[in-house]
């Protein structure tokens, strides 16, 4: 297995543990706080947003942002709800075609950004709602810390 292949079936792997029992505004608050602790810990100037349905339940931009962030949230949740893949898979998976995702998929680059960052928030027996979403850092550790955190919020007994 190449390491693009095995990056891609992590990537996947990821996405089919890490589900929800069920996701609602509170669930979504507390998600968006667990990242924000988290990045402060850890002195990251990072954007964090929280969406369910194409609503925003969740967004804070912590010391050190820019508003810039939030334009690549926004690019990065399009490709999470068009493709129901993290927008780090997206992104990798068409480099390791060899293929520009903007190209492959014809999308808008305005529009859309295969960047690590995005993760899809799944629901069990019901699938794709939404998303948590981090900006500020290199893709593959915007990607890592939404998936650190995510795993370790669904771990929290009584979720």
């Amino acid at each position: 297995m190449t390491v693009d292949a095995a990056l891609l079936a992590e990537l996947l792997d990821q996405e089919r543990r890490l589900v929800f029992p069920a996701f609602d505004n509170d669930t979504a608050i507390a998600l968006g706080l667990a990242l924000v602790d988290t990045a402060r810990a850890r002195g990251l100037a990072v954007t964090v947003d929280v969406a369910r349905a194409g609503q925003q339940l969740f967004h804070a931009a912590l010391p050190g942002t820019v508003a810039d962030y939030d334009h690549w949230i926004a690019r990065k949740n399009a490709v999470v709800m068009r493709f129901g893949h993290s927008s780090y898979y997206m992104g990798r998976a068409a480099a390791a075609a060899g293929e520009s995702f903007h190209e492959r998929f014809l999308v808008d680059p305005l529009a859309f950004a295969a960047h690590g960052g995005a993760f899809p928030i799944r629901v069990a027996g019901t699938g794709l709602v939404g998303t948590a979403t981090v900006s500020g850092l290199p893709q593959e550790d915007d990607h890592a810390l939404v998936v650190e955190v995510i795993a370790a919020f669904l771990a929290r007994p009584g979720l």
